[in-house]
Protein backbone atom coordinates (compact mmCIF):
# COMPACT_ATOMS: atom_id res chain seq x y z
CA UNK A 1 0.00 0.00 0.00
CA UNK A 2 3.03 2.33 0.07
CA UNK A 3 2.54 3.58 -3.49
CA UNK A 4 -1.18 4.17 -2.91
CA UNK A 5 -0.43 6.03 0.31
CA UNK A 6 1.93 8.37 -1.54
CA UNK A 7 -0.60 9.07 -4.29
CA UNK A 8 -3.42 9.77 -1.85
CA UNK A 9 -1.34 12.04 0.32
CA UNK A 10 -0.60 14.32 -2.64
CA UNK A 11 -4.15 15.57 -2.30
CA UNK A 12 -5.49 16.33 1.17
CA UNK A 13 -9.06 15.57 0.10
CA UNK A 14 -8.06 12.15 -1.25
CA UNK A 15 -6.14 11.46 1.93
CA UNK A 16 -9.21 12.40 3.96
CA UNK A 17 -11.47 10.12 1.88
CA UNK A 18 -8.98 7.27 2.14
CA UNK A 19 -9.93 6.87 5.81
CA UNK A 20 -13.64 6.35 5.10
CA UNK A 21 -15.00 2.80 5.34
CA UNK A 22 -16.24 2.36 1.77
CA UNK A 23 -15.57 -1.36 1.30
CA UNK A 24 -17.47 -4.09 3.16
CA UNK A 25 -15.72 -7.17 4.58
CA UNK A 26 -15.55 -10.50 2.74
CA UNK A 27 -18.51 -12.77 3.38
CA UNK A 28 -17.75 -15.83 5.47
CA UNK A 29 -18.55 -19.11 3.66
CA UNK A 30 -18.21 -21.48 6.60
CA UNK A 31 -21.89 -22.33 6.40
CA UNK A 32 -21.10 -24.39 3.29
CA UNK A 33 -19.04 -26.76 5.43
CA UNK A 34 -21.69 -26.83 8.16
CA UNK A 35 -24.33 -27.61 5.52
CA UNK A 36 -22.50 -30.76 4.41
CA UNK A 37 -21.96 -31.87 8.01
CA UNK A 38 -25.59 -31.32 8.95
CA UNK A 39 -26.91 -33.13 5.88
CA UNK A 40 -24.52 -36.09 5.65
CA UNK A 41 -23.08 -36.92 9.06
CA UNK A 42 -26.23 -36.09 10.96
CA UNK A 43 -28.23 -38.31 8.60
CA UNK A 44 -26.10 -41.29 9.58
CA UNK A 45 -26.21 -40.35 13.26
CA UNK A 46 -30.00 -40.03 13.19
CA UNK A 47 -30.37 -43.41 11.46
CA UNK A 48 -28.25 -45.29 13.99
CA UNK A 49 -29.82 -43.49 16.95
CA UNK A 50 -33.11 -45.16 15.96
CA UNK A 51 -31.63 -48.65 16.28
CA UNK A 52 -32.88 -51.05 18.93
CA UNK A 53 -30.29 -52.58 21.25
CA UNK A 54 -30.99 -56.00 22.76
CA UNK A 55 -29.05 -58.35 25.02
CA UNK A 56 -29.53 -62.09 24.48
CA UNK A 57 -28.84 -64.73 27.11
CA UNK A 58 -29.63 -68.41 26.57
CA UNK A 59 -31.48 -67.50 23.39
CA UNK A 60 -33.76 -65.17 25.31
CA UNK A 61 -33.89 -61.38 25.18
CA UNK A 62 -33.05 -59.98 28.60
CA UNK A 63 -33.73 -56.58 30.05
CA UNK A 64 -30.86 -55.36 32.20
CA UNK A 65 -29.05 -52.10 32.94
CA UNK A 66 -27.06 -52.25 29.70
CA UNK A 67 -30.28 -52.38 27.69
CA UNK A 68 -31.58 -49.38 29.61
CA UNK A 69 -28.41 -47.35 29.02
CA UNK A 70 -28.26 -48.07 25.31
CA UNK A 71 -31.97 -47.64 24.54
CA UNK A 72 -33.24 -45.06 26.99
CA UNK A 73 -30.77 -42.97 28.97
CA UNK A 74 -26.99 -43.17 28.69
CA UNK A 75 -26.36 -40.91 31.69
CA UNK A 76 -28.18 -38.52 33.95
CA UNK A 77 -27.77 -35.64 31.47
CA UNK A 78 -28.20 -37.37 28.10
CA UNK A 79 -30.89 -39.59 26.65
CA UNK A 80 -29.92 -42.53 24.46
CA UNK A 81 -30.93 -40.90 21.17
CA UNK A 82 -28.80 -37.84 21.75
CA UNK A 83 -25.97 -40.02 23.08
CA UNK A 84 -25.80 -42.10 19.88
CA UNK A 85 -26.03 -39.05 17.66
CA UNK A 86 -23.00 -37.58 19.43
CA UNK A 87 -21.11 -40.89 19.30
CA UNK A 88 -21.62 -41.28 15.54
CA UNK A 89 -20.85 -37.62 14.85
CA UNK A 90 -17.53 -37.80 16.68
CA UNK A 91 -16.74 -41.23 15.25
CA UNK A 92 -17.13 -40.06 11.66
CA UNK A 93 -15.86 -36.49 11.91
CA UNK A 94 -12.91 -37.15 14.26
CA UNK A 95 -12.34 -40.73 13.03
CA UNK A 96 -12.56 -42.03 16.61
CA UNK A 97 -14.63 -41.82 19.77
CA UNK A 98 -13.95 -42.86 23.36
CA UNK A 99 -16.78 -43.86 25.71
CA UNK A 100 -16.16 -44.13 29.45
CA UNK A 101 -18.27 -46.26 31.80
CA UNK A 102 -18.43 -44.47 35.15
CA UNK A 103 -18.58 -46.00 38.61
CA UNK A 104 -22.29 -45.14 38.59
CA UNK A 105 -22.82 -47.40 35.56
CA UNK A 106 -23.31 -44.57 33.09
CA UNK A 107 -21.79 -43.90 29.68
CA UNK A 108 -19.88 -40.66 29.04
CA UNK A 109 -18.34 -39.49 25.76
CA UNK A 110 -14.81 -38.12 26.04
CA UNK A 111 -14.22 -34.72 24.48
CA UNK A 112 -10.47 -35.17 24.44
CA UNK A 113 -7.90 -37.81 25.39
CA UNK A 114 -4.38 -39.06 24.75
CA UNK A 115 -3.87 -42.64 23.54
CA UNK A 116 -0.70 -44.64 24.05
CA UNK A 117 -0.49 -47.66 21.78
CA UNK A 118 1.32 -50.88 22.62
CA UNK A 119 2.06 -53.95 20.54
CA UNK A 120 1.80 -56.65 23.24
CA UNK A 121 -0.19 -54.88 25.93
CA UNK A 122 -3.49 -53.03 26.15
CA UNK A 123 -3.47 -49.47 24.87
CA UNK A 124 -3.74 -46.78 27.54
CA UNK A 125 -5.85 -43.61 27.56
CA UNK A 126 -4.64 -40.64 29.60
CA UNK A 127 -5.86 -37.08 30.19
CA UNK A 128 -9.43 -38.08 29.42
CA UNK A 129 -11.62 -34.97 29.47
CA UNK A 130 -15.43 -34.99 29.66
CA UNK A 131 -16.82 -31.47 29.37
CA UNK A 132 -14.81 -29.52 31.97
CA UNK A 133 -13.71 -32.52 34.05
CA UNK A 134 -10.38 -34.31 33.52
CA UNK A 135 -9.84 -37.82 34.82
CA UNK A 136 -6.60 -38.21 36.75
CA UNK A 137 -6.48 -41.96 36.21
CA UNK A 138 -5.32 -43.93 33.19
CA UNK A 139 -7.83 -46.18 31.43
CA UNK A 140 -6.85 -49.43 29.78
CA UNK A 141 -8.42 -50.57 26.51
CA UNK A 142 -10.43 -53.25 28.30
CA UNK A 143 -12.07 -50.61 30.52
CA UNK A 144 -13.42 -48.35 27.78
CA UNK A 145 -15.41 -48.45 24.56
CA UNK A 146 -13.13 -47.25 21.77
CA UNK A 147 -14.38 -47.00 18.19
CA UNK A 148 -12.45 -46.06 15.06
CA UNK A 149 -13.96 -45.13 11.73
CA UNK A 150 -12.66 -47.17 8.81
CA UNK A 151 -11.73 -44.10 6.83
CA UNK A 152 -9.36 -41.17 6.86
CA UNK A 153 -10.20 -38.49 9.36
CA UNK A 154 -13.38 -37.05 7.95
CA UNK A 155 -12.66 -33.60 9.32
CA UNK A 156 -9.52 -33.49 7.16
CA UNK A 157 -11.47 -34.60 4.07
CA UNK A 158 -14.17 -32.00 4.65
CA UNK A 159 -11.61 -29.27 5.31
CA UNK A 160 -9.69 -30.23 2.17
CA UNK A 161 -12.81 -30.17 0.03
CA UNK A 162 -13.86 -26.90 1.60
CA UNK A 163 -10.59 -25.24 0.60
CA UNK A 164 -11.47 -25.91 -3.04
CA UNK A 165 -15.25 -25.69 -3.09
CA UNK A 166 -15.36 -22.93 -0.49
CA UNK A 167 -13.10 -20.74 -2.61
CA UNK A 168 -15.14 -21.41 -5.77
CA UNK A 169 -18.41 -20.91 -3.90
CA UNK A 170 -17.15 -17.67 -2.37
CA UNK A 171 -16.06 -16.35 -5.77
CA UNK A 172 -19.45 -17.14 -7.29
CA UNK A 173 -21.25 -15.40 -4.43
CA UNK A 174 -18.88 -12.44 -4.63
CA UNK A 175 -19.36 -12.16 -8.39
CA UNK A 176 -23.13 -12.39 -8.08
CA UNK A 177 -23.19 -9.73 -5.37
CA UNK A 178 -20.78 -7.54 -7.30
CA UNK A 179 -22.75 -7.84 -10.55
CA UNK A 180 -26.04 -6.93 -8.87
CA UNK A 181 -24.59 -4.42 -6.49
CA UNK A 182 -26.00 -0.91 -6.31
CA UNK A 183 -23.08 1.41 -6.93
CA UNK A 184 -23.13 5.12 -6.33
CA UNK A 185 -20.80 8.08 -6.33
CA UNK A 186 -20.79 11.11 -4.06
CA UNK A 187 -18.86 14.05 -5.55
CA UNK A 188 -16.01 15.32 -3.43
CA UNK A 189 -17.27 18.91 -3.72
CA UNK A 190 -19.97 18.17 -1.17
CA UNK A 191 -17.40 18.15 1.61
CA UNK A 192 -17.55 21.46 3.33
CA UNK A 193 -14.65 20.97 5.71
CA UNK A 194 -11.83 18.61 6.31
CA UNK A 195 -12.02 18.28 10.05
CA UNK A 196 -12.87 15.26 12.16
CA UNK A 197 -16.45 16.41 12.59
CA UNK A 198 -16.99 16.58 8.81
CA UNK A 199 -15.49 13.13 8.42
CA UNK A 200 -17.91 11.67 10.99
CA UNK A 201 -20.90 13.25 9.28
CA UNK A 202 -19.97 11.93 5.86
CA UNK A 203 -19.27 8.45 7.27
CA UNK A 204 -22.63 8.46 9.04
CA UNK A 205 -24.28 9.44 5.77
CA UNK A 206 -22.56 6.64 3.88
CA UNK A 207 -23.54 4.11 6.53
CA UNK A 208 -27.18 5.14 6.39
CA UNK A 209 -27.31 4.80 2.60
CA UNK A 210 -25.58 1.41 2.69
CA UNK A 211 -27.90 0.06 5.39
CA UNK A 212 -30.94 1.44 3.62
CA UNK A 213 -30.20 -0.38 0.36
CA UNK A 214 -29.04 -3.56 2.11
CA UNK A 215 -32.16 -3.98 4.25
CA UNK A 216 -34.89 -2.70 1.94
CA UNK A 217 -36.05 -3.69 -1.51
CA UNK A 218 -36.90 -0.05 -2.20
CA UNK A 219 -35.03 2.77 -0.53
CA UNK A 220 -34.56 6.50 -0.97
CA UNK A 221 -31.18 8.12 -0.39
CA UNK A 222 -31.62 11.26 1.75
CA UNK A 223 -29.63 14.21 0.39
CA UNK A 224 -28.50 17.31 2.19
CA UNK A 225 -27.43 20.68 0.85
CA UNK A 226 -24.32 20.35 -1.22
CA UNK A 227 -24.68 16.58 -1.56
CA UNK A 228 -25.27 14.67 -4.76
CA UNK A 229 -25.95 10.95 -5.28
CA UNK A 230 -25.61 9.09 -8.56
CA UNK A 231 -26.15 5.36 -9.12
CA UNK A 232 -24.18 3.19 -11.53
CA UNK A 233 -26.06 -0.09 -11.13
CA UNK A 234 -25.40 -3.18 -13.20
CA UNK A 235 -27.18 -6.50 -13.53
CA UNK A 236 -25.90 -10.02 -14.06
CA UNK A 237 -27.16 -12.75 -16.38
CA UNK A 238 -25.54 -15.40 -14.18
CA UNK A 239 -28.09 -17.89 -12.92
CA UNK A 240 -28.51 -18.78 -9.28
CA UNK A 241 -28.11 -22.36 -10.50
CA UNK A 242 -24.35 -21.77 -10.56
CA UNK A 243 -24.43 -21.20 -6.82
CA UNK A 244 -26.54 -24.30 -6.26
CA UNK A 245 -24.22 -26.43 -8.41
CA UNK A 246 -21.20 -25.38 -6.36
CA UNK A 247 -22.86 -26.09 -3.01
CA UNK A 248 -24.38 -29.37 -4.24
CA UNK A 249 -21.03 -30.48 -5.60
CA UNK A 250 -19.47 -30.07 -2.18
CA UNK A 251 -22.27 -31.98 -0.46
CA UNK A 252 -22.07 -34.72 -3.13
CA UNK A 253 -18.38 -35.32 -2.47
CA UNK A 254 -18.91 -35.58 1.29
CA UNK A 255 -21.86 -37.95 0.80
CA UNK A 256 -19.79 -40.08 -1.59
CA UNK A 257 -16.99 -40.36 0.98
CA UNK A 258 -19.50 -41.56 3.57
CA UNK A 259 -21.32 -43.99 1.30
CA UNK A 260 -24.63 -42.12 1.18
CA UNK A 261 -26.48 -42.31 -2.18
CA UNK A 262 -27.19 -38.88 -3.63
CA UNK A 263 -30.84 -39.75 -4.20
CA UNK A 264 -31.32 -39.97 -0.41
CA UNK A 265 -29.67 -36.60 0.06
CA UNK A 266 -31.93 -34.76 -2.35
CA UNK A 267 -35.06 -36.84 -1.87
CA UNK A 268 -35.29 -38.15 -5.44
CA UNK A 269 -38.22 -40.53 -5.83
CA UNK A 270 -36.62 -42.76 -8.51
CA UNK A 271 -35.13 -46.00 -7.13
CA UNK A 272 -35.42 -44.72 -3.57
CA UNK A 273 -35.89 -48.20 -2.13
CA UNK A 274 -32.79 -49.58 -3.82
CA UNK A 275 -30.78 -46.53 -2.74
CA UNK A 276 -32.00 -47.01 0.83
CA UNK A 277 -30.91 -50.65 0.76
CA UNK A 278 -27.44 -49.67 -0.44
CA UNK A 279 -27.29 -46.98 2.23
CA UNK A 280 -28.07 -49.51 4.95
CA UNK A 281 -25.83 -52.19 3.46
CA UNK A 282 -22.67 -50.16 2.81
CA UNK A 283 -22.94 -47.21 5.21
CA UNK A 284 -25.02 -48.10 8.27
CA UNK A 285 -24.42 -51.85 8.72
CA UNK A 286 -20.60 -51.60 8.91
CA UNK A 287 -20.93 -49.01 11.68
CA UNK A 288 -23.50 -51.12 13.50
CA UNK A 289 -21.24 -54.17 13.22
CA UNK A 290 -18.31 -52.27 14.71
CA UNK A 291 -20.40 -51.01 17.63
CA UNK A 292 -21.77 -54.49 18.27
CA UNK A 293 -18.33 -56.13 18.21
CA UNK A 294 -16.81 -53.55 20.55
CA UNK A 295 -19.59 -53.76 23.15
CA UNK A 296 -19.62 -57.55 23.03
CA UNK A 297 -15.87 -57.69 23.54
CA UNK A 298 -16.08 -55.42 26.59
CA UNK A 299 -19.23 -56.72 28.29
CA UNK A 300 -19.23 -60.43 27.47
CA UNK A 301 -16.63 -63.18 27.69
CA UNK A 302 -15.56 -65.38 24.80
CA UNK A 303 -17.64 -68.36 25.96
CA UNK A 304 -20.85 -66.30 26.03
CA UNK A 305 -20.25 -64.82 22.59
CA UNK A 306 -19.55 -68.21 21.00
CA UNK A 307 -22.74 -69.53 22.57
CA UNK A 308 -24.73 -66.78 20.83
CA UNK A 309 -25.21 -64.51 23.83
CA UNK A 310 -24.39 -60.82 23.79
CA UNK A 311 -25.54 -57.55 22.30
CA UNK A 312 -27.75 -57.50 19.23
CA UNK A 313 -28.45 -54.31 17.31
CA UNK A 314 -31.48 -53.98 15.07
CA UNK A 315 -31.08 -51.01 12.73
CA UNK A 316 -33.95 -48.96 11.43
CA UNK A 317 -35.90 -51.05 8.93
CA UNK A 318 -36.55 -49.56 5.51
CA UNK A 319 -39.68 -51.70 5.13
CA UNK A 320 -42.53 -52.34 7.52
CA UNK A 321 -43.62 -55.88 8.40
CA UNK A 322 -46.72 -55.30 6.26
CA UNK A 323 -44.56 -54.67 3.22
CA UNK A 324 -42.70 -57.91 3.96
CA UNK A 325 -45.84 -59.96 4.67
CA UNK A 326 -45.59 -62.08 1.52
CA UNK A 327 -41.95 -62.99 2.16
CA UNK A 328 -42.74 -63.78 5.81
CA UNK A 329 -45.56 -66.08 4.75
CA UNK A 330 -43.24 -67.99 2.42
CA UNK A 331 -40.59 -68.44 5.11
CA UNK A 332 -43.13 -69.87 7.55
CA UNK A 333 -45.16 -71.94 5.10
CA UNK A 334 -42.04 -73.60 3.69
CA UNK A 335 -41.04 -74.81 7.16
CA UNK A 336 -37.75 -72.89 7.02
CA UNK A 337 -38.46 -70.83 10.18
CA UNK A 338 -40.76 -70.98 13.16
CA UNK A 339 -43.11 -68.10 13.84
CA UNK A 340 -41.12 -67.09 16.92
CA UNK A 341 -37.92 -66.97 14.87
CA UNK A 342 -39.66 -64.70 12.38
CA UNK A 343 -40.83 -62.45 15.22
CA UNK A 344 -37.26 -62.08 16.45
CA UNK A 345 -36.00 -61.26 12.96
CA UNK A 346 -38.78 -58.70 12.61
CA UNK A 347 -37.59 -56.99 15.79
CA UNK A 348 -40.38 -58.26 18.02
CA UNK A 349 -40.16 -60.27 21.24
CA UNK A 350 -40.78 -64.00 21.22
CA UNK A 351 -44.17 -65.18 22.46
CA UNK A 352 -44.20 -67.74 25.27
CA UNK A 353 -46.29 -70.23 23.34
CA UNK A 354 -44.91 -73.67 22.34
CA UNK A 355 -47.03 -73.63 19.20
CA UNK A 356 -45.04 -70.71 17.85
CA UNK A 357 -41.80 -72.67 18.21
CA UNK A 358 -43.01 -75.47 15.94
CA UNK A 359 -42.15 -75.73 12.25
CA UNK A 360 -45.19 -75.77 10.03
CA UNK A 361 -45.55 -76.43 6.31
CA UNK A 362 -48.56 -75.41 4.27
CA UNK A 363 -47.23 -76.40 0.87
CA UNK A 364 -46.05 -79.71 -0.54
CA UNK A 365 -42.30 -79.20 -0.51
CA UNK A 366 -40.59 -82.57 -1.13
CA UNK A 367 -37.71 -84.31 -2.94
CA UNK A 368 -38.15 -84.71 -6.67
CA UNK A 369 -37.73 -88.52 -6.54
CA UNK A 370 -40.48 -89.00 -3.96
CA UNK A 371 -44.04 -89.94 -4.77
CA UNK A 372 -46.25 -86.86 -4.66
CA UNK A 373 -47.98 -86.30 -1.36
CA UNK A 374 -51.69 -86.91 -1.34
CA UNK A 375 -54.21 -85.47 1.02
CA UNK A 376 -57.85 -84.59 1.38
CA UNK A 377 -59.16 -87.98 0.27
CA UNK A 378 -61.28 -90.19 2.50
CA UNK A 379 -59.67 -93.65 2.69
Amino acid sequence: MGFLDDVLRRNSELEWMYDLELVSEKTDQLYLKNLAIQICINKIASTISQSKFEVKSDNQVTKDNLVYLLNHRANKNTNASRFWQTVIYKLIYDNEVLIIKTDDDEFLIADDFEQTEYALYEDAFKKVIVKDYEYKRTFKMGEVIYLEYANEQMSGIIDGLFEDYGDVFGRIIAHQMHANQIRATIPIKMIAGKGEESKKKVQSYLDKITDSFRNNAYAVAPLQDGMDYKEHSTSSSQSVEEINKASNGFVDKVAMALGIPKSLIYGDMADTKEAAKNYMRFCINPLVKQIKDEFNAKFFVKKEILKGDGLEIRPLSIESIFERAEAIDKLISSGAFTRNEIRVEAGKDKVDDPELDKFIMTKNYQHVDEEPLRGGENE
